[in-house]
C-alpha cells in the first residue's frame, strides 16, 4: 500500500528558510514530497541559453544537495505542462494534499485554478499561502474596496498596515525531518529540458548596511556599483522579502523601503487589471498611431541610437542581463516618444533579455513611460537623452564602460534630432488622447 503523503510544489520561493507554503506543509501530519516544474508552457517561449533558466536550475541543484546531504532527502524534478505532471503524480503516489504559495501573473492564476479544479475532483486539499508579498491583492485597498492607482497614497496606507504587522519569519530547520526520507528523486539536465548553459551569470545579491543607508544618495548614478541586485533574488525567491523588509527597516531607509513597496503596488495592480500585459491601463492611448519601424527598433536593442547615455544602458542590458533603473527610464521613454515605437515592444525586449524581469513591474513601469499606465508620467514629459548625461553620468563613465566607441568616429549619428522627435511625439499623442 503506497504512503499518504502531501506534495510541496516549489515555485518563486527558491528557498528552504521562510518559506510560508514550505513551512506549513512540513508543519502538517504526512511525509512531504518537496517538487519543481520545469514548466514547458513558459520555457517554450525563452532563448535556448537563458541565463534565469541556468540560475533557477543551480539553485535548484544546491537545495537538493542540502537536503540530500543533511535529511536523507531531496527536490524531485519534472518538465512538462504542470497540470499533466500532477496528474502522473496523483497516479505515483497516494496523495492527500497539495501546497503552493501564491502567484499573482495572469497564467498562473489561471493555471493554478485548473490545478486547483482537478485536486478538488479527486479529493485532494490544495492549500495555497502570501510568501513573495507582505501585502497581496485587497490587502491594501481604499475605503471602498477599489484598489489604488497612485502610489503615493498606496504607499501610505501600506506603511500604516504595516505598523500592526506581525513580520513573522517562518523557520523550517525543525521541521525539514518531515520530508519524504528518499534522496533519490527525479533529477534533470538542463539538456533534459532543452536548455544549455548561459555565459551570462545572475548576480549574487549585497544588502549591507551601508549600501542601504547610501542607497538614496547614490542609487541614480548607474556608474556607481550602489544598487542591492536584489530583483532575480525576489523573482525567483532566493530570499524573503520578510527578511529584506527586516533589514531595510532596521536601518531606517525610508526610499530603500520604498523601493519594495514599489514592487507590490506594481503586483497589486496587475492582479487587479490581468489585462494590462496587453492593453494600456488608460484606454484612449490605444489610440496612438505607433510608427513602429522594425529597423529604429533593432538600432535601439544594439544600442546604436547615436544617444551615448541610451546606448550605454542597452548594451549594458544585452551583456550582462542588468540595466541600471535611472536609465531604464531613459530607453523606455526614447523608444516610446523618440521613436514611436510600442511600449509592448520594448516590453517585450526586457522580458527576454533582463533576469531580474518581473511582468508586474515591467509592464507597469513600460506603461509609466508611456503615459499609458497608472500613476504615469505625462505624455508631455519627454526625457532629453543629452541633458541626462549631465544629470547622471557626468563624467561619462557609465557611458565609456559600454560604449567604447563613444567620442570617436566609430561612433554613430543621431538616428533622430531631439527637438523635432520630441514635437512629433506631442503631435501624435496629442491627436489619440485628446
Amino acid at each position: 500500500m503506497k504512503q499518504p503523503l502531501s506534495i510541496f510544489w516549489f515555485r518563486r520561493d527558491l528557498r528552504l528558510d521562510d518559506n510560508v507554503g514550505f513551512y506549513n506543509a512540513l508543519k502538517a501530519d504526512r511525509p512531504v514530497l518537496p517538487i519543481f516544474i520545469f514548466d514547458s508552457e513558459i520555457l517554450d517561449k525563452l532563448p535556448k541559453t537563458d541565463a534565469r533558466l541556468s540560475f533557477i536550475y543551480d539553485t535548484l541543484q544546491n537545495m537538493r544537495k542540502q537536503l540530500q546531504e543533511d535529511y536523507g532527502s531531496s527536490i524531485a524534478m519534472y518538465h512538462g505542462k504542470p497540470l499533466d505532471v500532477f496528474k502522473q503524480l496523483t497516479k505515483d503516489y497516494d496523495v492527500s494534499s497539495v501546497y503552493t504559495n501564491h502567484d499573482y501573473e495572469p497564467y498562473a492564476t489561471t493555471r493554478d485554478q485548473a490545478l486547483g479544479d482537478f485536486l478538488e475532483e479527486n479529493d485532494i486539499a490544495f492549500h495555497t499561502f502570501k510568501d513573495q508579498v507582505i501585502f497581496e491583492k485587497d490587502e491594501v485597498v481604499k475605503k471602498d474596496g477599489d484598489p489604488y492607482l497612485v502610489y503615493t497614497p498606496y504607499m501610505k496606507i501600506w506603511k500604516e498596515h504595516f505598523k500592526d504587522y506581525d513580520l513573522t519569519i517562518y523557520y523550517t530547520n525543525d521541521y525539514l525531518k518531515n520530508l519524504v526520507q528518499n534522496s533519490r528523486l527525479p533529477n534533470l539536465s538542463l539538456s533534459d529540458i532543452g536548455f544549455e548553459r548561459s555565459q551570462q551569470q545572475v548576480e549574487d545579491y549585497e544588502v549591507t548596511p551601508t549600501l542601504i543607508q547610501e542607497y538614496e544618495d547614490k542609487r541614480n548614478y548607474p556608474a556607481k556599483d550602489a544598487t542591492s541586485k536584489l530583483g532575480p533574488h525576489l523573482r525567483f525567491g532566493t530570499v524573503s522579502i520578510r527578511k529584506m523588509m527586516k533589514k531595510a527597516i532596521a536601518e531606517k531607509n525610508e526610499i530603500f523601503w520604498q523601493e519594495l513597496i514599489w514592487r507590490e503596488f506594481f503586483m497589486q495592480i496587475l492582479w487587479h487589471f490581468p489585462e494590462t500585459p496587453k492593453d494600456a491601463f488608460k484606454a484612449k492611448y490605444d489610440r496612438i498611431e505607433w510608427r513602429n519601424n522594425e529597423d529604429e527598433f533593432k538600432l535601439w536593442c544594439e544600442g546604436k541610437t547615436g544617444y551615448p547615455l541610451v546606448d550605454a544602458a542597452m548594451r549594458q542590458l544585452n551583456e550582462t542581463g542588468f540595466m541600471h533603473n535611472r536609465v531604464r527610464m531613459l530607453v523606455g521613454s526614447f523608444l516610446c516618444k523618440h521613436l514611436l515605437i510600442d511600449w509592448r515592444w520594448g516590453e517585450a525586449y526586457f522580458a527576454e533579455k533582463l533576469h531580474d524581469y518581473e511582468m508586474s513591474s515591467n509592464v507597469g513601469n513600460w506603461q509609466w513611460v508611456a503615459g499609458s499606465g497608472v500613476d504615469a508620467t505625462p505624455y508631455f514629459r519627454i526625457f532629453n537623452p543629452t541633458t541626462q548625461i549631465d544629470k547622471f553620468d557626468k563624467d561619462r563613465k557609465f557611458i565609456k564602460t559600454y560604449v567604447p566607441e563613444f567620442e570617436t568616429d566609430a561612433y554613430p549619428e543621431k538616428m533622430v534630432d531631439h527637438k523635432e522627435a520630441r514635437e512629433r511625439c506631442l503631435k501624435v499623442y496629442k491627436e489619440a488622447v485628446s
